[in-house]
């Protein structure tokens, strides 16, 4: 489950050991694949088998996630309107506190606008401010890319966020190449906000953001 020196998107090791962390791997997993069994949740967040299940009932009760049996004998697994909004709070939560953000932060901005010069898209835009988003602008200062401006929602007029003009639309920053997803807030409604308005295979993510690209999959409650 990612990268392990990175502390940002596993604890040393790949284990998770508290009750934000497993509950926001278990949102994560589940968000990534439905048709998840319990050991393979356990193998994945490298927790005993009957943890995974504890942890597992806990969200069903608590409304995070749905159960929907299918052929086979087996269930699927999916998250709700509701768990969706926990696994944004504690993404956003687990990212300001990690102990390792900016040096995970800063080694996959630098990846991502090193990917955007080997493929030719020069003029980048942010798509979120705050503490990713600062990072990210330090990181284009050495990286063959040229930032267009940060797009956020519910920018002010006049705008500007670390020396960078703030829109409140991709398309106010005129001609854009790519768009690098800085949000830790809400880095999934982000992404499909970008992705929904711009080509989504040049829509770059951090890892660290845990965003899928798999859509969303939410099942009514």
């Amino acid at each position: 489950m990612g990268d392990p020196d990175a502390a940002t998107e596993t604890l040393e090791g790949g284990q998770l050991d508290s009750e934000a962390e497993i509950t926001l791997g278990l949102l994560n997993a589940v968000h990534e694949n439905s048709a998840l069994t319990q050991r393979s949740i356990a193998s994945e967040l490298g927790i005993a088998l009957g943890l995974a299940n504890a942890y597992l009932k806990r969200c069903v009760k608590k409304g995070l996630i749905k159960v929907s049996q299918v052929p086979a004998n087996r269930y699927a697994y999916y998250l709700t309107p509701k768990g969706f909004a926990e696994k944004s709070r504690l993404t956003a939560e687990y990212l300001s506190s990690s102990f390792g953000f900016f040096r995970a932060a800063r080694r996959q901005c630098t990846e991502a606008f090193a990917e955007c010069g080997r493929q030719g898209w020069r003029n980048v835009a942010l798509a979120g401010t705050g503490d990713l988003c600062e990072i990210a602008t330090l990181c284009a200062l050495e990286a063959p890319v040229t930032l267009a401006g940060v797009v956020d929602p519910a920018a002010r007029a006049a705008a500007r966020f670390a020396g960078l003009r703030v829109a409140a639309s991709l398309s106010e920053l005129g001609s854009v190449d790519a768009v690098l997803v800085t949000d830790l807030r809400a880095p999934q409604r982000t992404f499909e906000q970008m992705a929904a308005a711009f080509a989504p295979e040049r829509v770059l993510v951090p890892r660290l953001l845990r965003v899928s690209r798999n859509g969303l999959n939410l099942a009514g409650e």
